[in-house]
Parts: C-alpha cells; structure tokens; sequence
C-alpha cells in the first residue's frame, strides 16, 4: 500500500525537513506541491516528487484530489487552521507543522474537524523523537523521577533571529521567539509531565534587542523596521494540581546559557536536565546524591548545525505508521491544543500585566 501525500507550503521547514524525511520512506509518495510561489512547488516537486506529480498555487486544488490520502500543511501560522480543517473535510490526514494554530480558538477548530471528520490530525512537533527525548519521556513514564512538580523549558539563543520568510511579521506569525521555538520546549516539558491541565498563566514579552540596527545575528542583521515580534518572552505556568513550569523563549538575548527544545525536570525521585550537552539524571540513593550523564546530543538550531540522530525521519515514520495501523500519532492535536493556549495566555499576560485563569 502507496500512501499519496500533498505538501502544502514548499518554503525551509518543508524542504529542510518534511520531504526529506518522506522521501525515504518506501511506502509514500509525494504527487503534489503547492506554494504561492510556482517556482518553489516546482523545485519541490523536481528534487522530492515524479514526473507524475502536480503543482499548485491554490491548496483548495490541491485537497480537491480524491486520490490523496494525507496533506503535511507547512506555511505560515496564520493558515494553518484554514488548510487543514479543509483539508481533513476533504477526507484528507494531516499533519500540521507546528505551532497547531495562531490562537487557541483555531486550534480548537482545527480539533472539532478532526473529531467531526474522524480523520486524524498530528502537529509537527519532531523534537519528541529525539533519542534523548524518547529515553527521558521512558523514565518519566516508568516513574523514576516520581510525581514531577517543577519543570523548566528552555528555548535561548544567543543571536539567531532568522530573518527570511515572515518570522518577524507578527500578524502572518501571531509572535516570535514563543510561538517558533518556545513551543517546542513547552511541547517537550508538558509531555514528559504528563500534565495538560493549566491553572493559571502569568508572562512578559521584550522588545529589546530587537531595535537594534547592524546586530550580530547567526543569518545576517535584522531590519529593525520589520522586527514587528517579540524578540524575548518569558512565562511562569501554574498546573491545577500545584505543579510549575517555566518557559524562557529568544532569538537573542545577553546569555551564555543557551540551548533549545530542552527541558529540565524536578521530582519527588529525582530530577532530569537536558542543558550540559547531553541528557543528566539526578537522584538520591541509600543516603548519597547521584548523577548519571547520559551521552546523547540535543541539537541546537534545528536543521541548520546538523544532529547525531535524525527526529524528523523518525517523526515522520512514526506519523505514517499511525495511519497504516490506524493508531493514535504520538503527538495528540488535544495536547498541542494546551500547549497553544498557554502561549497565548503568556502573550494576553504579557499584553494586560495581570495573570491569565484557565476555566
């Protein structure tokens, strides 16, 4: 069995990423590209399809096909509720690259649909996949760090604003550093918590660096005229059941702690950091403090300096097998839909100066 996919969106997180991964699996295969530059979808389509596959500039086209079987959706926040509720009404599977939406109330659109369709819907949130993701969410759900009360998700970067396509354009994006790479370390800690039930949010967002002109940046200097985004945020998340998260999220920020898509955990049993340039359990043992390293690398920027492992290969098998089997994807759209809402609080928290309840 063939699945036949669509990719939306031809831009870097679906070349970099999603066709690459897809490309090596023998049981897809990628019969249409659309992008609202031509030139992109047929690049796409030249380096990752057949000389069967189509190319579109409208996705309703697209989606309009009844021999495809699923659609990756990889264009900017703001459309990604749009094109994948048409998507999965047109009988369509998809995956969504992250962040689920550009507000909750998309997200939770986006969920009714698949609820409604009965078709499945997973957020592209690869750093699950990770192999000391997968080992830490083991331990996690095996019990050995005990009930985790304190979790810390990390997403710094020291100079590394990436200034093509809209990521500074806040009405495409709905934000900047917290919904690109915020997301994916809040993603992280909620998962190894095993903890979707926020209280309370309260958050503040920076305007700083940002304003900068000729600023040191790892993808050349940002024009501070279309720097419309954050360029740092910062979040103190209550859980219902006491338990805290912290969430520090930027594109540049005056730190020599840096790292991304990391997380750092506190238990009754033990604790767990991913920040040292690997994977570090610690605990207590018949009265003596304990700390095992686990070698693993944890990436830094995604897909730009390279990673021991290969997430997005493995997310997308993962994905693809939970179609074959009809299995529930690893990342569940009722667990991005939390994740969204608490970034959305940050920023509403951020906006009013006062904390954010959770109903």
């Amino acid at each position: 069995m063939t699945l036949k996919i669509g990719i939306i969106g031809c831009g870097g997180i679906a070349t970099n990423k999603h066709m690459p991964a897809l490309k090596q699996i023998d049981t897809v295969e990628m019969v249409a590209f659309c992008d609202l530059i031509v030139d992109r979808a047929e690049e796409a389509k030249e380096n990752f399809g057949t000389s069967e596959s189509e190319i579109y500039t409208d996705y309703r086209e697209l989606i309009a096909r009844e021999d495809l079987d699923l659609i990756h959706v990889c264009t900017p926040n703001s459309s990604h509720a749009e094109i994948s509720i048409a998507g999965m009404e047109a009988g369509k599977h998809v995956m969504c690259e992250k962040p689920m939406a550009k507000t909750s109330d998309e997200a939770r659109l986006m969920l009714e649909a698949a609820k409604r369709t009965g078709k499945k819907l997973t957020i592209g949130y690869q750093n699950r996949f990770r192999t000391d993701s997968d080992y830490l969410h083991a331990i996690c759900s095996e019990g050995e760090l005990g009930d985790i009360y304190l979790g810390k998700a990390h997403a710094i970067r020291r100079r590394a604003v990436p200034t093509w396509g809209v990521f500074l354009d806040e009405e495409a994006q709905g934000g900047g550093p917290l919904i690109d790479i915020g997301t994916h370390a809040l993603d992280l800690t909620l998962w190894m918590m095993n903890n979707y039930k926020p209280k309370y949010v309260v958050g503040n967002t920076y305007h700083k660096l940002g304003q900068m002109k000729d600023a040191a940046n790892a993808w050349g200097p940002w024009d501070p005229e279309k720097f419309t985004v954050e360029d740092s945020a910062f979040g103190f998340i209550t859980m219902e059941n006491g338990a805290t998260i912290t969430l520090e999220a930027s594109w540049a920020l005056n730190s020599r702690e840096i790292g991304e898509a990391m997380t750092t955990l506190s238990g009754t049993k033990g604790g767990a950091d991913m920040r040292d340039g690997g994977l570090t359990i610690n605990g207590e043992d018949h009265g003596l403090l304990y700390e095992r390293k686990i070698e693993l690398e944890t990436g830094g920027v995604d897909f730009y300096d390279g990673e021991g492992s290969d997430p997005a290969l493995t997310e997308a098998k993962s994905w693809i097998n939970a179609i074959v089997t009809d299995t529930d994807p690893v990342v569940k759209p009722e667990e991005a839909l939390v994740v969204t809402e608490i970034l959305e609080a940050i920023y509403k928290s951020a906006e009013t100066g006062q904390p954010v309840y959770f109903d």
